[in-house]
This record gives C-alpha cells, sequence and structure tokens, in this order.
C-alpha cells in the first residue's frame, strides 16, 4: 500500500498542497482550530494510508497537550512542521522518521 501525504490547516495553507496533487487535506478554518483541529490531527494519524502529516508550527499550539504529544512523537504517520523559522526542528523530525541525520558530516569519506 503506497503511503500518502495529508495536509491539515486552513483553507488558505492546504490550497497550495492541493494545487501540487496532494489528494489528502483537512481543512479547519481559524476559527474552529480550538474545537477542530484535535479532531482532524487524530483522525489523519489513524489513517493507514497517511505516511507524512504537514502542519504549520503555530497550529500546534491548538492541539490539546495529548494529541500535541501523539502527533510530535508520531513515526508513522511522522508529523512535519512548516514555518517556525530555524529553530523548527525539520531536522530532528526527519533523523527521527528515518532513523538516521542525513546532514550529519561522514568523516569516513575524507578519508
Amino acid at each position: 500500500m503506497s503511503q500518502e501525504i495529508a495536509v491539515i490547516g486552513s483553507p488558505e495553507f492546504t490550497t497550495g498542497f492541493r494545487l501540487a496533487g496532494v489528494r489528502r487535506c483537512e481543512n479547519v478554518a481559524d476559527d474552529e482550530k480550538d474545537e477542530s483541529l484535535d479532531d482532524a490531527v487524530e483522525r489523519t494519524l489513524a489513517a493507514e494510508d497517511v505516511g507524512i502529516v504537514v502542519m504549520r508550527d503555530e497550529d500546534l499550539d491548538h492541539l490539546s497537550r495529548s494529541v500535541r504529544q501523539s502527533a510530535e512523537g508520531s513515526v508513522e504517520p511522522v508529523l512535519v512542521t512548516l514555518g517556525g523559522g530555524a529553530g523548527s526542528g525539520l531536522r530532528e523530525q526527519i533523523k527521527r522518521a528515518i532513523g538516521i541525520d542525513l546532514m550529519a558530516e561522514d568523516d569516513d569519506e575524507d578519508n
């Protein structure tokens, strides 16, 4: 079974992904995030055909503590957050997802 990318967020956030061909998008209006974002994230994390979940970094603040911990600790699907600047932890997310640090320097190549 192939793994899909899922995007969760405001319609403005998900539209670009839809145009790029992402078929699985959960739209949650900005004024409904406190009430509806937890359900959208739980539904997406439980889907067997989703391998990557994409969200805006600031949307994590709208999640309950338990859902946020589940999302951030999930390996399959892996949560990737966009925004938040250089400290957003994308490198750590990739390392957790695949088990290796792709950006680590390989000392053996110099020998």
